[in-house]
């Protein structure tokens, strides 16, 4: 689920999502994470591979959906070679039927699709409270205490949110209309109905309520605050209320299967853009949308197929649904993983850690985003994992991404990034990202969800042009050909404290695709002779 920040605007408090921008692009963002400073120097890496040939790499984006027709990742969509489209038979037999781009998992076979899905806390709660609702906690026993501790926590968790978002509604409403009417108010004050910004610099305001009527045209005609904006507010709040934070809600009623039940995969459809493909065409445009066409930006690999795995709702993901997302990935034929998600809390753990380790053993490379808490996931969960409490062996292919910005300055790492120095492995761009989303559209997004599919799109751009490299060598050399950033001081996300940047993750450094490319230049040749 998408972070929400809350911040103070125009002496009315709002809440905004923290991944999404609003007004126009600047130029100097357009594709500036494929650049040079403290972007990944990908134009630089393609100007050395000018003259080398590729091999299609598939890569399963496991996310909200994508919208398959986008203008910008046309021929980028993979499609099943062994599925015949619209027949209504499992042609490949391996238990989805019309599988053309991959599958949805959070739909049914009546092609109803879930949008609004419960957090994980919630689901938690719901569960554990038909035992431990009203119960005397003297009177628990030894073996229930972690479910009861569990119980305790998520219920606090949940009653807090919903206490938050409750106050929020009402001075989110109050802000949408104020948006619409100020304008005319303040025309009418100025006599001027089509003012300027000069014109409200030159309004001389006595009153109070003047001046606060004063700042609030000045943001909407810079474009600070928008309908839109408040609009998409207003939105996530009640999808919070109704949905996320609901207990009495329950999106796996229109699934229809046992979520518990992991051998049961007689469920979803084959619509895999769903309701809200926002999240899911944005990840994918990263990854490999067009080069070089003046649409939008740039994909970071060129020579690669989407096969899009839907399991990422409006809220959190189920533990299910992933663990057989990555099993179809890697039984049809992906050699990179892409998991722009995660989740506090995480149920099902070891059936998720098996479907990790069957990928690793067929050679997968798994990127998963670091999250956007601004925490240390060293000391706070964030699940999916490459290191499980229960973990005997290491997950050889599995990389957590943290994102970096363009600033080579204290503000390297993005202020929401979630760090830690063993489980975060490397940082790459995710911050004022400009690519695809549904419709043919455009839009700046941010966060680690941004920063995943970058490294995602360098591992298949690397596979893609050294075919006879392991994956393992790959991400190896994804590691140690970063930039690195030791002794930089930054500023450590969410705080005012000045650290190190290489105490943030494991190699202290930036993902850079140039270093790459000449590291396994150096490895093929060495194989040759």
């Amino acid at each position: 689920m998408n972070k929400i920040i809350i911040t103070l605007s125009l002496s009315i408090i709002s809440i905004g999502l923290s991944n999404i921008l609003y007004g126009q692009v600047d130029p100097k963002i357009l594709n500036w994470y494929n650049g040079g400073g403290t972007g990944m120097q990908t134009e630089k890496a393609y100007k050395i591979l000018k003259d080398k040939k590729t091999t299609t790499v598939i890569v399963a984006v496991i996310d909200s959906g994508v919208d398959i027709e986008h203008e910008d990742l046309k021929g980028k969509i993979w499609i099943n070679p062994n599925e015949i489209a619209g027949n209504g038979i499992d042609d490949d037999k391996n238990g989805y039927i019309d599988d053309i781009n991959g599958w949805n998992f959070l739909g049914n076979s009546k092609g109803e699709n879930v949008d609004q899905a419960n957090l994980e806390k919630t689901r938690l709660l719901r569960e554990l409270g038909i035992k431990f609702e009203g119960i005397d906690p003297a009177t628990i026993s030894s073996k229930d205490r972690t479910d009861y501790d569990i119980y305790v926590k998520v219920k606090e968790d949940v009653e807090s949110e919903r206490a938050n978002m409750s106050q929020y509604l009402p001075q989110t409403e109050q802000m949408i209309k104020m948006i619409k009417q100020v304008p005319a108010i303040v025309a009418k004050k100025i006599n001027k109905e089509n003012y300027t910004i000069a014109d409200l610099k030159n309004w001389k305001v006595i009153t109070d309520e003047d001046k606060q009527l004063k700042n609030f045209a000045f943001a909407i005609l810079t474009g600070d605050l928008t309908l839109e904006m408040m609009e998409e507010q207003l939105n996530h709040i009640n999808g919070n209320l109704n949905y996320s934070l609901n207990v009495k809600f329950n999106e796996r009623t229109l699934i229809g299967d046992n979520p518990k039940d992991f051998k049961d995969i007689a469920y979803g459809n084959n619509n895999v853009e769903g309701p809200d493909a926002l999240h899911g065409t944005h990840v994918s445009g990263i990854i490999g949308a067009v080069r070089g066409n003046n649409l939008g930006g740039d994909g970071v690999a060129n020579d690669i197929k989407i096969m899009v795995l839907r399991a990422v709702p409006n809220g959190d993901e189920n533990d299910k649904d992933i663990a057989l997302a990555i099993r179809y990935a890697v039984d049809n034929g992906a050699k990179v993983i892409n998991m722009s998600f995660g989740k506090a809390y995480s149920p099902n753990q070891v059936e998720v850690f098996e479907a990790f380790k069957y990928a690793d053993s067929k050679g997968v490379l798994l990127i998963h985003a670091a999250g956007n808490d601004n925490a240390d996931i060293d000391m706070n969960p964030n699940f999916p994992t490459s290191v499980y409490s229960f973990q005997k062996e290491k997950l050889d292919l599995f990389l957590t991404i943290g994102a970096s910005t363009k600033s080579s300055k204290k503000d390297l790492a993005a202020n929401f990034s979630n760090y830690g120095q063993t489980k975060v492995d490397i940082f790459a761009p995710g911050f004022e990202i400009y690519n695809t989303v549904p419709q043919s559209s455009y839009k700046l997004l941010q966060g680690t969800s941004m920063a995943a599919p970058m490294v995602a799109g360098v591992g298949a751009l690397l596979a893609s042009y050294f075919p006879t490299l392991t994956m393992h060598e790959i991400k190896e050399i994804m590691l140690k050909s970063a930039t690195i950033y030791k002794g930089k001081k930054i500023i450590l996300p969410g705080s005012e404290e000045i650290v190190d940047f290489a105490k943030l993750s494991v190699t202290g450094g930036v993902i850079n695709v140039k270093n790459a490319v000449k590291m396994c230049l150096e490895l093929e040749n060495s194989k040759l002779n």
